[in-house]
């Protein structure tokens, strides 16, 4: 009797292998990505997995292989548009790949030890971490199992471990040249430099370059580089004119606050932030700001992750993403 003429019982790959007229070696290889099968016996093996509703169980495989087609996202801040946008296109590009995300939240601007711990129970294959603070044992522990780990935008150069790190000190520098080009002589750059690697190196291009330019700019300082806190600097912008936020999260909350407060049009800020998120474009902000290409960054975090479990022993490797200024209407 055929397993789907008995519905309380699963098809195997045995029963594929039976209906398909093939071997279960043949049908292990047909779900295995990349291995060598015939077209014509991949369709026939398909249609009687179809048939009989098979489907690979891959937490099962890993325990017989000792790896799963699992890898870790560890991510914080998914109220900020770039963020769901950049998992987006990770998750995206590792599908793409034939690793299946698992997705594990940290909360924004706390350690992700935590989540990061769990990690190791599952058996993954590597993680990608986006919060804002990796933690630095246990991306050690990660390297000393043999898992490897890739940080995006995060962290100082730890061993064994491989960084995608946004252009940052181009967008900082090129955020105070362009407000300085705008007419802007009175810079300052909002920002929560504490709880974000990439803000620190956003913040410190672009103060040099100001004070380079002879504008000495100003470190306004935020609890979370997030909507609010932008929504509240925003209203108390008193005597400046060219304002750099580190991300267009924050920048849309500033945008907000100047809308319930008359400018002199002769005094106005100009305003530039970072990331490009679908919400830059938006008539009611037309942000001026820099773009973060997320499918590249998830690209370039995947082929490390790939070339070192192919090599764990291999040196730590930093991988820089361009930035591209996108000029719009405020600045």
């Amino acid at each position: 009797m055929r397993s789907s003429d008995n519905p309380s019982r699963k098809a195997t790959s045995f029963d594929v292998a039976r209906q398909a007229g093939v071997s279960r070696a043949t049908v292990s290889r047909t779900f295995t990505p990349n291995a060598s099968v015939s077209p014509e016996t991949r369709e026939k093996v398909h249609k009687a997995a179809k048939e009989l509703g098979y489907r690979v169980n891959y937490l099962a495989r890993s325990l017989i292989n000792r790896r799963s087609d699992l890898v870790g996202i560890v991510v914080a801040g998914m109220d900020n548009p770039f963020r769901a946008q950049q998992v987006h296109e990770i998750a995206k590009a590792l599908v793409s790949r034939n690793f299946r995300p698992i997705l594990l939240p940290a909360d924004q601007g706390e350690s992700a030890d935590h989540v990061m711990d769990q990690l190791l129970h599952y058996n993954v294959s590597g993680v990608l971490v986006t919060s804002d603070a990796p933690p630095t044992e246990l991306c050690r522990e990660f390297a000393v199992h043999g898992i490897p780990i890739v940080l995006i935008n995060k962290g100082d150069p730890i061993p064994l471990v491989d960084r995608v790190i946004s252009d940052n000190a181009t967008a900082g520098r090129v955020a105070a040249e362009t407000l300085v080009e705008c007419g802007a002589k009175q810079l300052a750059v909002l920002s929560a430099s504490h709880v974000s690697y990439a803000a620190r190196h956003r913040e410190a291009a672009f103060v040099a370059r100001g004070m380079d330019l002879g504008c000495a700019p100003r470190v306004v300082p935020v609890l979370i580089n997030d909507y609010q806190n932008g929504l509240a600097a925003g209203r108390d912008l008193d005597g400046i004119d060219g304002l750099f936020c580190i991300n267009d999260y924050m920048a849309c909350g500033v945008i907000d606050a100047l809308r319930t407060k008359p400018q002199d049009p002769k005094n106005r800020i100009r305003l530039i932030g970072h990331d490009d998120i679908g919400q830059a474009a938006w008539q009611a902000y037309g942000l001026t700001t820099f773009r973060q290409p997320c499918d590249i960054q998830a690209s370039q975090a995947i082929d490390l992750l790939i070339s070192r479990m192919a090599d764990p022993e291999l040196e730590e490797r930093t991988v820089l993403t361009p930035v591209t200024l996108v000029r719009r209407v405020t600045a």
